[in-house]
């Protein structure tokens, strides 16, 4: 149960820093909000170090690099596959795969489910699609490259969960601040050599700053999580964080929440009271 509730918490924390995230791309190049972003969520995980303890073994360093770079590579192809669209197609096969990857890793480590699991599971999977899905009027058929880069977008979220469970349990935020140096160094990389088109707008420091403050503790939550539970359940919870993003924008923007979405945040409701019983 504490397991399930640190899941929902990490869902909420991501779908919020992917919320003010978005805002602050809208000001700036997206390279300009992470290079804000980046080193205020590095900061947190440093300040946690004392709190919580590091233990940087070797499988804490290689499990939480190969986290850094998975992440790294979500950023890139993520925004990438929204900036070609369409989004309401391509957004719901990103987190559909996000969550389904992790769940066969689980099952496949000899993870088992409940008869009530096995009925929150599925649905809170079509949760996923429903609730990360937009208003469908209008939308194109996407391409080939689109849908590919939205399968590798959805992997490469996969695989840094995967990564952060494959950490040993007994090393504390190690993976995290190791990942979260790899990313930022991999960013800022990136942020040299494209210099030129990152355009002269300033971000926005506060809003950036706390996304990535808030990815953070979405991070920290995870792992804490999967520690103490499933990573099929805890996996999928995580991956119901568009509905975090979609009440924001409700609340803040007043943006329309759309039939199928509200379907969506009640069968969220449903799995996840389904896999509190497992």
């Amino acid at each position: 149960m504490i397991a399930l509730l640190l899941a929902l918490g990490s869902s909420l924390a991501y779908g919020c820093a992917d919320f003010l995230g978005g805002l602050g791309a809208r000001k700036a190049h997206v390279l300009r909000t992470v290079m804000v972003a980046a080193p205020a969520s590095l900061a947190v995980e440093l300040l946690l170090w004392p709190v919580l303890g590091a233990s940087f073994s070797a499988g804490a360093l290689a499990w939480g690099a190969a986290s850094g770079v998975a992440s790294a590579a979500a950023f890139a192809l993520l925004y990438r596959t929204l900036a070609i669209g369409p989004m309401n197609v391509l957004s719901p096969v990103t987190a559909l795969v996000s969550a389904a990857l992790p769940v066969g890793v689980g099952l496949l480590q000899g993870e088992r489910l409940t008869a009530a699991g096995l009925l929150g599971l599925p649905l809170a999977l079509v949760a996923v699609v429903l609730v990360s899905a937009g208003h469908g009027a209008g939308a194109g058929r996407p391409s080939r490259t689109a849908l590919l880069l939205a399968l590798g977008a959805g992997a490469a979220i996969a695989l840094q969960l995967i990564c952060l469970h494959q950490a040993p349990s007994d090393s504390g935020v190690a993976p995290l601040i190791t990942g979260r140096a790899v990313a930022s160094a991999v960013t800022l990389a990136a942020a040299g050599l494209l210099h030129r088109r990152l355009g002269d707008e300033r971000p926005a420091y506060t809003m950036s700053a706390a996304a990535g403050v808030l990815d953070s503790l979405a991070n920290l939550l995870f792992l804490l999580a999967v520690r103490g539970g499933d990573l099929t359940v805890v996996a999928v919870i995580t991956a119901l964080y568009p509905a975090g993003t979609v009440l924001l924008a409700r609340g803040v923007l007043a943006e329309r929440i759309h039939r199928g979405q509200l379907v969506g945040l009640g069968a969220a409701a449903v799995a996840v009271s389904l896999l509190a019983l497992t």
